[in-house]
């Protein structure tokens, strides 16, 4: 006989306990363990009224935030939806089944206005970056840097031209506000100016980093650590690479600043095996860069390449093949000269009269009356780079450099971030940090949640 649940009126009292509910093995149960955001009234408390209304608790919405960043959940709408009906986030944000959820407006409001002026997400994110640390998964040997596109909120068909000022009253959205206000304070983005500007989101550099059509984008720039695949620190830039490379310096400097952490050495891509920036990591930071060299001086067309001439450091002079030498300098001076370019070279040059006679010239230098040899101001630190790449720890660098990638590919696949909802620089740096601190702790959950890793275990104190 098939039976009836049939009951006459609903119960008067349910036995109910969230604890209960969540199995011990879900994600959210190990990002707990690790988040500690005890901290974040005190960071906040100059940025509160202490009359008035009381405010929305300001840990619940962080713990909002990173359930949505750790879940690829990007609308606020959406995500308050989802708190309100998954049990599992509602214990996390510590909210009872009886709980209201904050409104998705509320997060515009904090987000655009005392969260950002308090800096609270970077607090966040170098809060659980301190929780990696303490749990032994930052080793500070070796660091790994890159940097990829990301897709800005702004219609790639839709331009201004570049000189044209006329921005409408008020300086239109918030995102033209912040441009025309670097603009001012003269920080704009350096280099060539952009051939074209998003009327949206000026600040977003048009790029085409992809096999398809060109785009508005920024681009996020990690820097990790090899241990663990931790990241140590974020920025945001416009998707222009003499920008994100010299975002090295800036997390680099911030690392050992917060957390007195200097790596060993640093590993990239060829983009920053720059020699400016190979000489700032070798002469200024003692950090070896384990980074492929720009290699300009090697000639595909049979003649002799800078590698054929000796540098000699004392002399300060080049000797060609045939033992003559390329002076910086062939006459003296009565003011004294460097000899340095603008693009920070030196130029040795041979006499015509050696290059005149000489039985390699047409191998050397067919088409100029005497051979030059560029050298730069940082080939010092290039020569490192040399004899770094015959080294096992080069070799093994080159495929710790995959960690970073991964990161990427992890944040655009599950994280859902292949294209911002925020605008401007500010909103980039929001976005961006949120995910790079939702990617620690997942990380940490995964790999500590029950018991560490055998090979981090004696790091761990």
């Amino acid at each position: 006989m098939m039976g009836r649940d049939e009951k006459d009126q609903s119960e008067f009292f349910y036995a109910f306990n969230l604890e209960d509910l969540v199995p011990d093995d879900h994600l959210l149960r190990g990002i707990d363990r690790f988040l500690d955001l005890s901290d974040l009234h005190d960071h906040l408390a100059s940025y509160y009224s202490h009359t008035g209304r009381p405010s929305i608790d300001p840990e619940l919405m962080i713990r909002m935030l990173i359930v949505g960043y750790c879940f690829g959940i990007r609308s606020e709408r959406r995500l308050c939806e989802e708190v309100k009906l998954n049990l599992a986030y509602r214990w996390f944000c510590r909210l009872s089944i009886e709980d209201t959820v904050p409104d998705h407006s509320t997060f515009s409001k904090n987000r655009h206005g005392r969260f950002r002026d308090a800096e609270a997400f970077r607090f966040v994110f170098e809060q659980v970056l301190q929780r990696c640390i303490a749990e032994g998964l930052v080793g500070g040997e070796g660091f790994a840097i890159d940097a990829s596109v990301v897709t800005a909120d702004a219609s790639r068909r839709r331009h201004r031209q570049d000189d044209d000022d006329d921005w409408g009253g008020g300086g239109g959205t918030r995102a033209v506000r912040e441009y025309l206000a670097a603009l001012d304070e003269a920080t704009a983005l350096t280099g060539k100016p952009a051939r074209r500007v998003s009327a949206t989101d000026p600040a977003a550099r048009w790029t085409k980093a992809s096999a398809g059509p060109a785009f508005y984008a920024y681009s996020t720039n990690y820097l990790i650590d090899t241990d663990a695949g931790i990241i140590v620190d974020v920025e945001p830039t416009a998707a222009y690479r003499p920008e994100e490379v010299n975002a090295t310096r800036t997390m680099i400097n911030r690392v050992e600043d917060r957390f007195e952490i200097t790596p060993q050495r640093l590993i990239g891509d060829t983009a920053y095996g720059t020699a400016e920036i190979l000489g700032w990591m070798v002469d200024e930071k003692a950090i070896e860069p384990h980074v492929p060299l720009w290699e300009k001086g090697e000639r595909s067309d049979g003649t002799l390449s800078r590698s054929d001439f000796v540098f000699d450091a004392e002399a300060d002079s080049y000797t060609c093949p045939e033992g003559k030498q390329l002076k910086r300098f062939h006459r003296e001076f009565r003011k004294p000269r460097t000899g340095i370019t603008k693009a920070n070279t030196v130029n040795y040059r041979a006499s015509e009269f050696d290059c005149g006679h000489c039985p390699l010239k047409a191998r050397c230098c067919p088409n100029t009356p005497s051979r030059k040899v560029t050298r730069s101001v940082h080939e010092a630190a290039r020569d490192v780079v040399r004899r770094l790449k015959e080294t096992d720890e080069y070799r093994q660098s080159r495929k710790d450099r995959k960690k970073v990638e991964m990161l990427f590919g992890h944040m655009k696949r599950i994280l859902k971030l292949d294209r911002l909802r925020l605008r401007g620089m500010t909103g980039a740096r929001d976005e961006f940090l949120l995910t790079a601190t939702a990617q620690n702790l997942r990380r940490m959950a995964q790999w500590l949640g029950t018991d560490p890793p055998a090979h981090l275990a004696a790091a761990i104190p």
